[in-house]
């Protein structure tokens, strides 16, 4: 009598990392500018580098087309202001969900319940490699615990979600990223779940998982320094005023952590409003002007048309978010241009 896989009704073969790398390589170029954009977040992330940096872009990806066009729009703004603030385009792939949804590029790229998920992930890195190309830094959300190993070569900063910042194979996932990783504080606005995951972030850890050749493996890791908190409010609240930020540096020094730390400008702290967002960085902003050192980072939600739709709106308007509310790229590029100026 058969007892597993009563509730599996079909199996799919699964690309493996080495194809998918193979398929879209790494140039030298491109590992040579990741290596170097990790290296200036860390710098930023310990001091030596004063500048702030800010995480901006789509809530998720959808069209990587769409992508790619604020890519190149956001690079030039990069340039602009790269004395003052260092530019990390946001390039999520996974959504997590309460109940349920889309759940992004990877697992669903054609928006239709396909699930074709060795497609998504091509598209996932193919998009990383040309953002790479383009001369930005990439920062996404690592939320399936396997799908680092097919493009996570081509990331510069990773976070985990303010949903599973408490889970242990997340923490165990963190302590063996190459990149710095942001923690956010749990949904119902609770940093210490997270002031605690930096701390087990930074200890070593054996955990099973893939090899690159698609094997299954115990990978043991040396523990990541360069793990941070991030702030983005939550059912209590927003926690991004003066106050909450010094609460959290506190929390944070109490554990024997550098108090330092990003805060999301989008998500609770904006009650999910994205014309909010200019306001909080202008105030994140001013902070940092009076001596508040432990704000490091910014994350803003952009993409090239302000708001959102419904990801089944026939037909999609090209540019603007399927999940949550997004600012237009000319009012990010305003309010970027006004947090340089201040900095200055």
């Amino acid at each position: 009598m058969k007892t597993e896989d009563l509730r599996i009704v079909r199996t799919r073969p699964l690309i493996t990392p080495a194809i998918l790398a193979e398929e879209v390589p790494l140039t030298d170029t491109a590992a040579e500018r990741v290596t170097h954009w990790r290296s200036t977040l860390s710098a930023i992330l310990d001091g030596s580098d004063t500048r702030p940096f800010v995480v901006v872009g789509p809530c998720s990806v959808h069209d990587p087309a769409a992508a790619l066009a604020y890519a190149e729009r956001l690079r030039d703004l990069a340039d602009e202001i790269k004395g003052q603030v260092f530019v990390v385009m946001r390039v999520y792939f996974e959504k997590p969900r309460t109940v349920m949804g889309w759940k992004g590029l990877i697992n669903d790229p054609d928006l239709d319940g396909s699930y074709r998920i060795n497609e998504g992930l091509r598209r996932a890195r193919r998009l990383l490699a040309e953002v790479a190309d383009i001369g930005l830094p990439a920062g996404t959300e690592f939320l399936d615990t396997t799908f680092g190993q097919f493009y996570a070569d081509l990331v510069s900063w990773a976070a985990i979600g303010a949903r599973t910042v408490e889970s242990q194979v997340h923490r165990e996932l963190a302590s063996g990223l190459s990149m710095p990783v942001g923690m956010k504080n749990r949904t119902d606005g609770n940093v210490q779940v997270a002031v605690e995951a930096i701390l087990a972030a930074r200890q070593r850890h054996l955990f099973p998982s893939l090899t690159h050749e698609g094997a299954p493996a115990i990978l043991e890791t040396s523990g990541n320094p360069d793990c941070h908190l991030v702030l983005r409010g939550g059912s209590s609240g927003p926690n991004c005023d003066a106050d909450s930020v010094e609460a959290a540096a506190t929390a944070l020094k109490a554990a024997g952590l550098p108090a330092r730390l990003m805060i999301d400008c989008s998500h609770a702290n904006s009650g999910k409003d994205p014309f909010a967002q200019p306001q909080l960085v202008a105030a994140a902003g001013a902070q940092i002007q009076a001596g508040q050192r432990a704000i490091r980072a910014l994350m803003i939600e952009s993409h090239l048309v302000a708001g959102r739709q419904e990801p089944d709106a026939q037909p999609l308007t090209y540019g603007q978010s399927i999940t949550d509310a997004c600012l237009d790229f000319e009012t990010t590029r305003a309010c970027l241009l006004e947090l340089a100026a201040q900095l200055a």
